[in-house]
């Protein structure tokens, strides 16, 4: 059988018992390593799960699927995923494979970003659809996204906005020469995301647009959630772009216009002071 196992989102102790149990009987176990990462690295999981993992980037997830589910019909494999398993559609495409070899599964699920988030305060059920910001190069600024934020703000509802995440990226160059080497990891904090839609902003007034989101707009910036140091600040979105929340993961909550007195309550707790431009401690918990 495949087992799909989410791990949570802080460090090797987030696993369920029931996943635990499955890992350390499984014949293989490999760790997804590309759509997230916890705040320990590969040496800490396997000396707390007593099993060695085997690292799959996303060529292997996305191309080379049958090796992972190599005898998986007559023995477990064990597919580790950060989080919750469906939090990336990479691995509903691993279950439908595997189906399709006639290989059952089992999934084991976990805590996400998709539910943790509700930590700051901010009903979950006030949510919209979320968005993905990606990091900006030279040649390509996409501002897609920001039409569903709008979608979003008309409607009242808040939006998740999950932040770029680069590990074994190769350069143009590397790429078209077919060389594997693979650029250093990036992780996109609140402070560049926020940068990026201020950018937004102004490009879309110089169009002549009205945009839904504006400087003063309230959002709030999380940090390593479900971690010991996880850290929580609100503001406006001027103020996110110069917040310092420390090492990645990272997100960004645009919120929907007005908010539930319990929300603004609770939002209270983690707010940015009025007279700091920068903070490296707000919302610290």
């Amino acid at each position: 059988m495949l087992y799909m196992i989410g791990l949570g989102l802080g460090d090797a102790k987030d696993i369920t018992v029931k996943g635990l149990e499955v890992v350390r009987r499984c014949s293989r176990v490999y760790l997804e390593a590309y759509t997230s990462v916890l705040t320990v690295g590969k040496e800490v999981l396997e000396e707390f799960y007593e099993r060695k993992l085997i690292l799959a980037d996303r060529e292997e997830v996305e191309q080379e699927a049958d090796n992972i589910l190599k005898d998986a019909d007559i023995s477990d494999v064990a597919f580790l995923v950060v989080g919750d398993p469906f939090g990336a559609t990479t691995h509903s495409a691993l279950i439908l494979r595997a189906t399709k070899l006639g290989i059952p599964y089992r999934v084991i699920h976990n805590a996400s970003i998709m539910n943790a988030v509700g930590c700051c305060g901010l009903q979950l059920y006030k949510f919209g659809e979320t968005v993905s910001i990606v990091f900006w190069t030279d040649t390509w600024r996409p501002e897609s996204f920001f039409d569903r934020v709008k979608k979003n703000r008309q409607n009242g509802t808040h939006t998740l906005c999950l932040l770029d995440i680069k590990v074994k990226e190769q350069s143009v160059e590397n790429l078209i020469r077919g060389r594997k080497i693979y650029e250093p990891p990036r992780y996109m904090s609140v402070n560049q995301a926020a940068q990026q839609l201020l950018e937004v902003v102004q490009n879309q007034r110089i169009r002549g647009e009205e945009p839904a989101v504006t400087e003063e707009t309230l959002c709030v910036g999380l940090a390593r959630v479900g971690a010991e140091d996880q850290k929580i600040a609100a503001g406006t979105l001027r103020q996110m772009s110069t917040v310092d929340l420390g090492g990645p993961l990272h997100s960004l909550i645009i919120t929907g216009g007005s908010l539930h007195p319990l929300e603004m309550e609770m939002l209270s707790l983690f707010t940015i002071p009025e007279n700091s431009s920068e903070s490296q401690s707000t919302g610290g918990l």
